[in-house]
Formats: C-alpha cells, sequence, structure tokens
C-alpha cells in the first residue's frame, strides 16, 4: 500500500484506498480454506478476479464515474464486431491469460491491461527511466494474503484438524502408512522415497487421489496417474454462451501447464467433459481448466474429482 501511494504521488494522479477486507476474506480466504478441508487444491487468484477486482471494485469504479479500472495482468484485450476477445499476453513467461477466464464481456469492455503488450523485462525498465521506487520489486505472489508464505501454517491456524494423520493407501487399497495432513499434498505430487512399490523393480509412488471424507490420501505409480478425461463445472465461456455441441481446443490445467489438445462435450450448461489427445498427469480436482484457441482465451471451469 505505502509504494502505491509512493507512486501514485510521484505520477501525480489520486490515490484513495478502499477497505474491501470483509469482501476479500468471504470470497478468497474462506473459499481457499474450504476447498482444501474439502479435498481440493484451489486457485485463489481466480475468485478473487471474479468477486473482489472484476466484481467489487470494478463497480465501485463504474458508479464513482470511472469508465475503466486497469490492472497489472499479463493479458490482452481485442474488439472484434462488438465483441472483446481476452489474448494471452506477448510475453509467454507472464501470461495471465489463465486467471482471467472468468471474465465476460461487462468486465472487458471496462478493463485495461497495459502490461500486456510487453515483456516483463521492457516494464521494469521503463519503471527505471521514470524513477519509480516498484521497478525492482520481487514478483507478487498467488497466495498473496499469507504472511508466511507457508499455506500449511495458515490452515493449521484455522482448522487444525486438517492435520490429522490417517492412512496412505495404494489404489489396490493396500495400506503403505500414515501421512501427516491432506493439505500437505496435492495430485501429481511424489509421495516421498520411503514409500515405493512392491517388487525388484520398484517404483516411486504419487498422489492420485485425496480422499477427504476417509482422511485418506491414495497414491500409485507414474503410468496409474495419467488422466484421459476429466469432468469440468462451473464452466463460464467469455464470449457469454454456452456451448452447444462438442468442440476442439487446447486446454491448461494449471497456469504454468503445457497447453494439450482436447476435445470439449457439453454435458449441461455448466458442465463439460474434457476428452485429451494426450493423456495428462497433475489433473487435480478444485484446480481451473482453461480453454483456448491459439491466442484466444474461450473460458473454463473448475476440475472435478475423477471419482
Amino acid at each position: 500500500m505505502n509504494r502505491a501511494h509512493e507512486v501514485a504521488e510521484q505520477l501525480g494522479i489520486p490515490f484513495r484506498l478502499i477497505d474491501v477486507q470483509e469482501e476479500f476474506k468471504e470470497a478468497v480466504v474462506d473459499t481457499f480454506v474450504a476447498e482444501y478441508a474439502a479435498g481440493r487444491t484451489p486457485c485463489p487468484c481466480v475468485p478473487c478476479n471474479r468477486t473482489i477486482r472484476f466484481g467489487f471494485l470494478l463497480e465501485l469504479a463504474l458508479r464513482s464515474g470511472a469508465e475503466f479500472i486497469a490492472t497489472g495482468h499479463y493479458a490482452r484485450i481485442q474488439l472484434n464486431g462488438g465483441h472483446h476477445k481476452l489474448l494471452r499476453g506477448v510475453d509467454p513467461q507472464k501470461d495471465q491469460s489463465y486467471f482471467l477466464h472468468i471474465l465476460g464481456q461487462h468486465q472487458l469492455a471496462h478493463a485495461l491491461f497495459p502490461l500486456g503488450e510487453m515483456t516483463q523485462p521492457r516494464v521494469r525498465e521503463i519503471a527505471r527511466e521514470r524513477g519509480l521506487p516498484v521497478a525492482d520489486q520481487p514478483d507478487s505472489q498467488d497466495l498473496c494474503f499469507l504472511a508466511t508464505g507457508d499455506y500449511r501454517d495458515f490452515l493449521a491456524q484455522r482448522l487444525p484438524e486438517l492435520f490429522t494423520p490417517g492412512p496412505i493407501r495404494d489404489t489396490q487399497g493396500r495400506s503403505l502408512g500414515e501421512h501427516q495432513g491432506l493439505p500437505a499434498y496435492t495430485i501429481g505430487q511424489r509421495r516421498g522415497p520411503n514409500i515405493t512399490s512392491a517388487g525388484s523393480a520398484a517404483k516411486p509412488f504419487y498422489v492420485v487421489d485425496i480422499i477427504s471424507e476417509e482422511n485418506a490420501l491414495i497414491v500409485g505409480t507414474w503410468e496409474e496417474l495419467a488422466f484421459t478425461t476429466c469432468l469440468v463445472d462451473e464452466t463460464h465461456m467469455i464470449s457469454g454462451e454456452a456451448p452447444q455441441e462438442l468442440f476442439r481446443a487446447e486446454a491448461q490445467i494449471r497456469s504454468q501447464a503445457a497447453p494439450s489438445t482436447v476435445t470439449v462435450t457439453p454435458l449441461s450448461e455448466q458442465r463439460v467433459r474434457v476428452d485429451f489427445d494426450v493423456p495428462q498427469r497433475d489433473v487435480a480436482p478444485g484446480q481451473y481448466l482453461v480453454l483456448y484457441d491459439g491466442e484466444e482465451t474461450l473460458g473454463g471451469g473448475v476440475i472435478l474429482p475423477q471419482r
């Protein structure tokens, strides 16, 4: 906040501080905790963009007489025949369109992403040329509300029962040991060298499922981790039009994942089945699967548990 105030004064622009602590806690922090309690791996930046930045703050700005809200996201907006498209940022290392897939036509019509056409090194160079104190400031973190940077400490303070030890089982139901708390794990994570599969050609195990109602961690081999399909719920399309028939697209199952070619089959107004051309690992319930057509972000939704 102090840096933002300092930059505003240096640039000669008005600075106004808006207190959205309660709204942020309800929409982002409480949801983050609840998702881990349910055995899922949340992505808090998405509900923050949907509810806080481009919900509460955008509407406040419009009511105050502003026409646009500008953010530092590395993404671009293209107006095509009255239709707003969300495009990837030109810097592939910093592209943040994944976190913005929940925006619609109303939000995009009043949004500005001035960094989207630049690389981060060029942005920092411009800041240095203008003598701004944020030129070499470290990148912001996805979990901006964590004081220590360790989400496990944060969860343990709020829901210590989540760290109750429980069984580790393989996909055949055999007991392999005990975990020290489900929030410490996510789908695809390698489960320590102390647990390996039986036989002379022992292989490491990976987390393939988290069963919160049984407080159980399910592990399997690298081959068992591969997913050829997944269900996606709460599907949102930036165009505002839900798909009516199957279509081809590229999908990202995490913000840093490589795009994968998929077939998308609508199942209902907000649920689709996604079939991967190449089996995917790290398909974690609670994360977002975001769909692309080249540089254009089509939309996305929440990955559901596989069972």
